[in-house]
C-alpha cells in the first residue's frame, strides 16, 4: 500500500464510518474502482481504532460518566440503579453478539463476505430498512390530520431487551455494506426510540466493540507482514482527524434532518455495483496482493 493510497483510505473510513452508508463498503469499493489492492478486514479493523478514538474524545464527558459510574457499581448495588451504571452494563451486553459472531465468523467475514455482490445488495436492502425506520419515526414526530404526536423513547428507557437488539443489529454490520450505525440507529429508531438518542447509543455501543476488533487484528498481524503498518497507522490518523469532524456534524444533522438522502444515495450506489458486476466492468472479487 502507498502513502497516497492510505491517505484515501483513511479520508474514506473517517467520512464515512459514523455516517449509514457502511465504511467497510466504501473501502472495498474505492479500492476497487481505483484498480487497488483490497486493504483487507485488517486494515479497516485498525483504523477503526482511529474513528472510535474521536469517539472517544467527543463523547468524553459521557463516557467519564458511565465509567465511573459502572466501577462503582461493582460495589455499591443502590449504584446499578443509575442510568450512567446501568447504560455501562447494557453496553456490556450489546457488545456480546458481534464479539461472539466476529470470532465465529472471521474467515467468512475476511473472504466470501467481502464480494461485491453482497456488498450491494446489503446497501440496497439496508438502505431500505432505514428509509422505512426513517419514516416511522418521522410519523410519530409530526403526528397528522387525526393523530396527536408521539413522544419517542430516550436512553432513559434503555433496558436489557432493547440493549440485546441494538447489540444483534450492530453485528449484522459484520457484512460490507449493512453499516454500523444504520443497522443500530434503525434498529433504535424501530424501537421508538429518538433520533438522537439512537445516535448516541450507537457510537458509544460501538467503542468496546471496535476498540478490542482492533487491539485483536494488531495483535494478530504483528510480525507477519500482512500489514503496511507506516501507511496504515498513517490512515489511522487521517481517520481520527476526519472521523472527529463527521461526528460533530452528524450529531446537529440527526436531531431534524430526514434519513432519506442516505437511503437514496445507499440505493444508487448499490444499482450501479450490481450493474457494473454484470457488464464485468468491476470483478466481485478482491484483487490479489501482487507477487
Amino acid at each position: 500500500m502507498s502513502w497516497f493510497e492510505s491517505l484515501v483510505l483513511g479520508l474514506v473510513q473517517g467520512l464515512t464510518e459514523f455516517l449509514p452508508v457502511s465504511s467497510s463498503a466504501h473501502l472495498r469499493l474505492t479500492a476497487a474502482f481505483s484498480g487497488w489492492e483490497d486493504p483487507g478486514a485488517a486494515f479497516t479493523a485498525i483504523t477503526q481504532i482511529g474513528t472510535e478514538t474521536a469517539v472517544l474524545i467527543y463523547f468524553r464527558k459521557d463516557i467519564g460518566r458511565i465509567v465511573s459510574a459502572w466501577f462503582r457499581s461493582l460495589s455499591d448495588k443502590a449504584m446499578r440503579r443509575d442510568h450512567d451504571a446501568r447504560t455501562g452494563w447494557l453496553v456490556i451486553v450489546g457488545s456480546v453478539p458481534i464479539g461472539v459472531l466476529g470470532v465465529t465468523l472471521k474467515d467468512q467475514i475476511e473472504g466470501p463476505f467481502r464480494d461485491l455482490r453482497i456488498t450491494a445488495t446489503m446497501l440496497i436492502v439496508v438502505g431500505l430498512v432505514i428509509g422505512i425506520a426513517d419514516r416511522l419515526a418521522a410519523r410519530d414526530e409530526t403526528g397528522g390530520r387525526h393523530r396527536a404526536p408521539k413522544q419517542r423513547k430516550t436512553l432513559q428507557d434503555l433496558g436489557v431487551k432493547d440493549g440485546l437488539i441494538y447489540g444483534l443489529c450492530q453485528a449484522c454490520a459484520l457484512v460490507p455494506g449493512v453499516s454500523r450505525s444504520g443497522a443500530t440507529i434503525s434498529g433504535g429508531l424501530f424501537m421508538g426510540y429518538r433520533r438522537e438518542a439512537a445516535a448516541r447509543y450507537s457510537f458509544l455501543l460501538a467503542v468496546p466493540a471496535v476498540l478490542a476488533s482492533g487491539v485483536f487484528e494488531v495483535k494478530d498481524s504483528a510480525g507477519n507482514g500482512d500489514v503496511a503498518w507506516g501507511p496504515t497507522l498513517f490512515a489511522t490518523v487521517i481517520a481520527f482527524a476526519s472521523g472527529y469532524a463527521v461526528i460533530a456534524w452528524f450529531m446537529k444533522w440527526i436531531s431534524n434532518k430526514s434519513f432519506m438522502p442516505f437511503v437514496w444515495y445507499r440505493v444508487a450506489l448499490g444499482v450501479v455495483i450490481i450493474a457494473l458486476v454484470s457488464a464485468d466492468v468491476l470483478s466481485p472479487h478482491a484483487a490479489e496482493p501482487a507477487g
